[in-house]
């Protein structure tokens, strides 16, 4: 992950999906705290506003989401990333997919786990656990092994 510079994309991810929460909460404030009290119904300031207000409404309820699946889409390409990274440094792929094998060999979820702290694991550490096991910051083992034994 250090070589493949992981800190810095994932922070670059943050940065923008943190920037679409804040333009979905300006949208948001621009229509409840920015109108005036006359009526612009008139002149079109009325449709503007509730224009603003339905952007700002359907992105401040799907920024969440997109945020959380913008970090799991890249968090899992990063892990296959630095297996490949590993794999070229080592020169010993096999080596490392039967390392894999041994972890997700273990038949019990860690009682411990913290969802704010998975990404740090080597594997999810919360196997077993369907509703946890959906969000995962990890690509399935499985899949990391296959693809360590089609670099060999």
């Amino acid at each position: 992950h250090v070589k493949n510079y992981d800190i810095r994309v994932m922070t670059i991810v943050v940065i923008m999906v943190g920037a679409i929460a804040i333009i979905s909460d300006l949208f948001f404030r621009i229509r409840l705290f920015g109108g005036s009290q006359n009526d612009n119904r008139s002149n079109g300031g009325g449709q503007l506003g509730a224009v603003l207000a339905i952007v700002g409404v359907v992105l401040l309820i799907l920024s969440p989401i997109i945020a959380e699946l913008i970090k799991l889409a890249v968090s899992r390409k990063r892990e296959y990333l630095a297996d490949a990274s590993g794999a070229l440094l080592t020169r010993y792929p096999e080596g490392l997919a039967r390392a894999l094998e041994k972890i997700s060999a273990s038949p019990e979820p860690l009682k411990t786990a913290n969802a704010a702290t998975a990404h740090l694991f080597i594997s999810n550490p919360f196997k077993g656990r369907k509703a946890k096991s959906l969000f995962s910051t990890h690509p399935p083992l499985a899949d990391r092994i296959a693809k360590l034994r089609g670099m060999a």
